[in-house]
């Protein structure tokens, strides 16, 4: 199964019905309907309503679509679970996630109500977010609280807010805790995904904190407009020289493989295992068919 890219992730508040309309054409991997911090608190009821509808209804096309849910200590969680969990979108997001106790309290209430509408096999996963010290301190017990759980991120915002910092371009104030998140997750096998970059007309910026973050680990990050999907995008894409390389390191492992051989050399540099799966990871972000390579090597 060909990896799910998860390069970008684009807000939408869950008050907007333009935006989410729109949803499935903005070019992003993901989109996720916030019912917590975009939307005002009286509005939280009206916009809850407004996503369980849109979900029944827009066509979304090959976009992964999150919802993102207030925290279960506020008035609206339980509320916002019991319209949201019975459509399955693709992924629930649980902000503020603290404590695997919090996941746990979380998943119990997310399985009654699938119980509850008779939905035996559900296909929703779960999103846990990062926004506090605390959260950080716990984050690889979390990352492990539930088998659902397939992807983890970071609140910079809120995470900053919480340290009494402010956030700033160069990101140093949440070095420690995105290295931390990351490697957590990791740990556990799951996609993470990095904070939004807010300055919208900062593309400079943007690009620059992409490629770091993409440097030491994450799958991808959240955005705030549609403006930042493409800069994101050309950021995790591989280059044709990557895709190249890419190509011959697995048509000789096919081809080795073939033979019996697990490790062999290109060009005098030892290709071994971690070479090819990083090597499969560029041809499936580059929607390159392994089975077409294989049936070249073979043919």
């Amino acid at each position: 199964m060909a990896r799910k890219k998860r390069r970008s992730m684009l807000y939408i508040p869950g008050n907007n019905p333009a935006m989410i309309q729109q949803a499935g054409v903005y070019g992003c991997d993901a989109v996720l309907l916030d019912l917590e911090d975009a939307v005002a608190l009286n509005q939280k009821d009206a916009a809850r309503i407004l996503v369980r509808n849109m979900l029944q209804t827009v066509e979304f096309y090959d976009t992964e679509v999150c919802v993102r849910v207030n925290n279960m200590h506020t008035p609206f969680g339980l509320a916002d679970l019991e319209e949201i969990v019975p459509l399955q979108p693709n992924n629930i997001r649980f902000p503020k996630t603290e404590s695997v106790q919090d996941v746990k309290d979380f998943m119990k209430e997310v399985r009654r109500i699938e119980k509850e509408h008779g939905i035996k096999k559900p296909t929703m996963t779960i999103h846990v977010m990062i926004e506090t010290a605390k959260g950080v301190a716990n984050v690889y017990e979390i990352a492990g609280a539930d088998p659902r759980i397939d992807a983890i991120t970071i609140g910079g915002q809120d995470l900053t807010a919480d340290m009494g910092i402010v956030k700033t371009p160069d990101g140093v104030g949440i070095d420690y805790a995105r290295k931390r998140i990351v490697m957590a997750g990791k740990a556990h096998g799951l996609d993470v995904l990095d904070t939004v970059f807010a300055d919208v007309n900062d593309e400079e910026g943007l690009r620059e904190e992409t490629e770091y973050i993409k440097k030491i680990g994450f799958a991808g990050k959240a955005l705030i407009n549609p403006r930042q999907v493409d800069g994101v995008h050309e950021v995790f894409n591989p280059t044709e020289n990557e895709v190249r390389k890419a190509y011959r390191v697995y048509s000789e492992f096919i081809r080795n493989k073939n033979a019996g051989i697990g490790v062999f050399a290109i060009d005098g540099k030892m290709v071994d295992a971690p070479v090819v799966q990083r090597a499969i990871t560029v041809l499936e972000y580059a929607n390159i068919d392994l089975k077409e390579i294989e049936e070249s090597v073979a043919s």
